[in-house]
Parts: C-alpha cells; sequence; structure tokens
C-alpha cells in the first residue's frame, strides 16, 4: 500500500514565518557550523590515540563535507517527494547518530564512518530547510527571509568555532561530538513542532547521477589530499584526476538522458545561475579554507589555547550581524554584478591581509577579519537569491540543494586545497635535520616528537605554510571572481526589464 501523502498546509506566513525562519536558522547553522568546529579540534586529533597522518586530518575534515556537498541535492528532491518536514527530521536524527559514532571511534577508519554519516544527515536538513523557509514565507517577505537564512549560514562557521572551542577547552574531541548530537536532538523536536508541512511533488529520484557525481568529487578530492604524501605524478594522485574527469562527464551523459536527473546540467545554460552557482562555490571556498588555517595557526603560531582560538575568529561575525539586513537595498541600488565586485576584491584582499598579518598583533589580524567578513556579506545573500530566483517556487528543494551543494563543495575543496598548500609550506620551511627525515614530518606533532628542542622553527614552519595557503587562497577567489561577475553582467543584460 502507497504511504499516504503529506497534507498540504500553507501556515499563514505573517503568523508562522517566524518561528520557523528561527527554527530553520538554527538547524542551518548546526551543520555548516560543525565543518568550522571540527577544525579547531585538528590539533587535539593530531595527538590523539587515532595517530592519524596528515591527509588522515584532512579526510576527518572534508568526510563529512564531501558526503554533505554529493547528497545534498537528492535529499532536496527527496523532501519534494516525500515531505520536507519528514526529510528535515530523519536528517537531524541521521546527523545526531554519526555524531555519537565519531565520539565513540576507536579508530580513524571508525570515525571516518561516523563523519559519513553525519554528512548524510546534514544533506537532509539544509536544502529542506530553505524549502520549508520559502513555503512558509509571504513572496514579499522571502528576499528578507533568505537574506537571514544567508547569514546563519556564514554566523554558523562562527558559532562553530565560538562553541567548539568552548567545549574542547573544558573536555577533549569526544566530547566536541557528543555536545553537538545533544544540539542535534534538541533541533530535532524543535523542527517537529514549528516546521509546517509542505504538499509533496512527484519526482523520481535519480540514483545512477547520485552515485556518479559522489564518486566524481571523492575522485577528484584523493587527488588533491593524497598529492603531498604520495607525488603528484604518483600512479594513485593521476589515477584520481582521471577517474574524476571521466566519472564526472559521464554523470553530465547520464544526467542529460533521464527523464528526472538530479541535477539537469542544462540548467547552467542560465546564466545567473550559473555566474551564482560558481560564486557559491567560490565564497565557501575561502570561507572555510580560512577556518581550516585560521584554527591551527591561532593555536601553533599564537599560543592561543582553544578557546581563545575559537574567540578569535568573531570579528568576521561583525559584518553579517550588523550588515546583512542592508544588503538587499544595496543589491537594488548598485546591481549584482558590482555587488559581487566588491565582495571578491574584499574576500581576496581579506585573506591576502592575513597572510601579513599573522605574525603581527592581534588587532591588525583581526582587521582582516573584519574585511573578509565584508565580503561574506555582500555575497552570500546576494547569491542566494539568484540562485532561489532562477528556480520556480515549486522546485524549491532542487534551488536549496543547488545552493547547499555549491556552498559545501567549495568548503571541500577549500579545506582540501588550502590543507593540502598549507603541508607543502610546512614540510617546506622545516628545519635541515628534519627535512632528511624519513618518512618527512608532515604535521606539527609529528614534528615536535622527532624534534622537541626545534619547537620555535617548526611552529615558525608552520606559519609559513599557514601564509603561503592564505595567500593561494586570495589568488583563486580574485581570478575565479572575474567569470562570476561576467556572468552576473550577461543575465542583468539578458533579463527583460
Amino acid at each position: 500500500m502507497a504511504p499516504l501523502p503529506e497534507v498540504a498546509v500553507r501556515p499563514a506566513p505573517t503568523q508562522r514565518s517566524g518561528p520557523v525562519l528561527a527554527c530553520m536558522s538554527v538547524c542551518t547553522a548546526l551543520v555548516v557550523g560543525f565543518v568550522a568546529a571540527i577544525n579547531l579540534a585538528v590539533p587535539q586529533l593530531a595527538a590523539s590515540s587515532l595517530r592519524p597522518t596528515s591527509s588522515d586530518l584532512l579526510w576527518i575534515v572534508d568526510a563529512y563535507v564531501v558526503i554533505f556537498a554529493c547528497l545534498v541535492i537528492p535529499a532536496g528532491a527527496a523532501g519534494d517527494k516525500l515531505g520536507r518536514k519528514g526529510v528535515l527530521l530523519a536528517g537531524l536524527g541521521i546527523f545526531a547518530g554519526g555524531a555519537v559514532v565519531s565520539a565513540l571511534a576507536p579508530n580513524v577508519p571508525i570515525m571516518l564512518i561516523g563523519r559519513a554519516v553525519t554528512g548524510l544527515g546534514a544533506a537532509c536538513v539544509l536544502p529542506n530547510c530553505v524549502g520549508i523557509l520559502l513555503h512558509a514565507t509571504a513572496p514579499a517577505r522571502r528576499p528578507h527571509a533568505l537574506a537571514i537564512w544567508a547569514a546563519a549560514t556564514g554566523i554558523g562557521g562562527v558559532v562553530g568555532n565560538v562553541g567548539g572551542g568552548a567545549v574542547l577547552s573544558a573536555g577533549s574531541w569526544r566530547a566536541l561530538f557528543a555536545a553537538v548530537a545533544l544540539v542535534a536532538a534538541c533541533c530535532l523536536a524543535w523542527a517537529a513542532r514549528s516546521a509546517p508541512r509542505s504538499a509533496r511533488h512527484e519526482r523520481t529520484l535519480d540514483l545512477p547521477g547520485t552515485l556518479l557525481f559522489v564518486a566524481a568529487v571523492v575522485a577528484l578530492l584523493i587527488g588533491i589530499i593524497e598529492g603531498p604524501e604520495q607525488g603528484w605524478a604518483g600512479t594513485l594522485v593521476l589515477t584520481a584526476f582521471a577517474c574524476g574527469i571521466l566519472l564526472g562527464a559521464w554523470w553530465v551523459r547520464v544526467e542529460l538522458r533521464v527523464p528526472h536527473p538530479m541535477l539537469d546540467p542544462r540548467l547552467f545554460r542560465n546564466p545567473a545561475l550559473s555566474s551564482a552557482a560558481l560564486g557559491m562555490t567560490l565564497v565557501f571556498f575561502g570561507n572555510f579554507g580560512l577556518f581550516y588555517v585560521n584554527a591551527s595557526l591561532l593555536q601553533y603560531g599564537r599560543g592561543f589555547t582553544v578557546l581563545q582560538a575559537g574567540l578569535g575568529i568573531i570579528p568576521l561575525t561583525v559584518p553579517l550581524l550588523v550588515g546583512t539586513r542592508y544588503v538587499p537595498a544595496l543589491i537594488g541600488r548598485i546591481g549584482v554584478p558590482a555587488t559581487l565586485s566588491a565582495a571578491f576584491l574584499l574576500t581576496s584582499g581579506g585573506l591576502l591581509g592575513l597572510s601579513y598579518a599573522s605574525t603581527m598583533a592581534y588587532p591588525v589580524y583581526a582587521a582582516g577579519l573584519v574585511v573578509i567578513g565584508l565580503g561574506i556579506m555582500l555575497a552570500a545573500p546576494c547569491l542566494t537569491a539568484q540562485i532561489a530566483s532562477a528556480l520556480p517556487v515549486e522546485r524549491a528543494g532542487i534551488a536549496g540543494g543547488l545552493q547547499s551543494a555549491t556552498r559545501e563543495l567549495g568548503s571541500a575543496l577549500g579545506v582540501a586545497v588550502v590543507g593540502t598548500i598549507l603541508t607543502a609550506g610546512f614540510t617546506h620551511h622545516l628545519p635541515a635535520d628534519l627535512g632528511r627525515h624519513t618518512p618527512l614530518p608532515r604535521t606539527v606533532k609529528e614534528a615536535l616528537t622527532l624534534a622537541p628542542a626545534d619547537h620555535t622553527a617548526i611552529t615558525d614552519a608552520f606559519t609559513h605554510g599557514a601564509d603561503t595557503a592564505l595567500r593561494a587562497a586570495a589568488l583563486v577567489v580574485l581570478l575565479a571572481g572575474a567569470p562570476v561577475v561576467a556572468g552576473a553582467c550577461r543575465a542583468r543584460r539578458t533579463t527583460p526589464q
């Protein structure tokens, strides 16, 4: 017997949209913030009984984000088909369960399984948050609601830093995962009470397309993450990159032929949608690449405690908290291309500034964080509104999935690329004796174990690597931002006035 469909309930936006917005923003901040929180735990994990290598550490961070990014669009489609509230609640339950597995992990493989399960839960949460929000909000209020929700995605990273720092300073990395599981359970109870039900839509879930997309992204990240240890010309790395390209091409071919694709590549013929998707990927590339570097840089380079490192990112949130509400009006006044140009220039400039301020007084470093926050403040609401407006509201789940996928894909690439450059820079600047050691130490913990007397030289090497990684991220944001702005200009010219 087929399951009964959810009853289509349209709550009165003026009565219900406020509580729904609050709940969906908190759920969003939870799943986004978990990416940032785990970055703070990297030094503890490196010194733990898990004994992870440098590539293991990157996979512990990225296993969550990769599954999150790859499944978020299918999870949005599942919400359209099965009911967004039900999928959201299931996702919060899975998220909590995965966090518990990670908290109890006795070794790296179990930890990675827990991280992947948590990523599956996050994938079910994020797109259905925006789908529920769009249906619960009156059309006139949607730009305002989307701006606040977009701010929650940016602030979530900082909340993860501060909250994670507080938990880690009082306990271990295991306590962090246990606390996240508890917060997820509370969010589940809140969403069950406040989130409205929406109508189900007949959709076919694209399993082949989903599996190919996951395989292509994982292959790409294997090449990036394993490059420093295996060698960029190594068989594993070259095979991974080749598989990523071939699987990506196969994915496009499959998506063009199936009647209900996971993500129809033809959608990207719309210049507004394609440029916004690239732009969202780019913003979160820089944002979470920064989070990965910043957490360890403040602890190793400045001697901050884990709580101080968590609090040290707060200046980035000031523009998001104070200025986000004004961004829709600013976009209306100066246009999308000008807004995005300013966003990418500020983000790139802030990252570059941080690379030179890493050894300066903290207020100088904090100023760089504020500049990056200004860039995110301008970009996130602008790009979110572009993606949402490019698809009809009945496809809100797919719109939410695309927004979430581009964010998390950017986050995964940011952690992988920036972390890889950091490791390469660190090993290059190690003291000569350590640089000749076999195998070459690739984490601060490994280096200090071999040469505890070289503490200052080892932390200086880490700082050099972090500075190089930040400059590389700044260059990527600047160069890749140009086609995003160009796409926004084309979209403006082709959109009927």
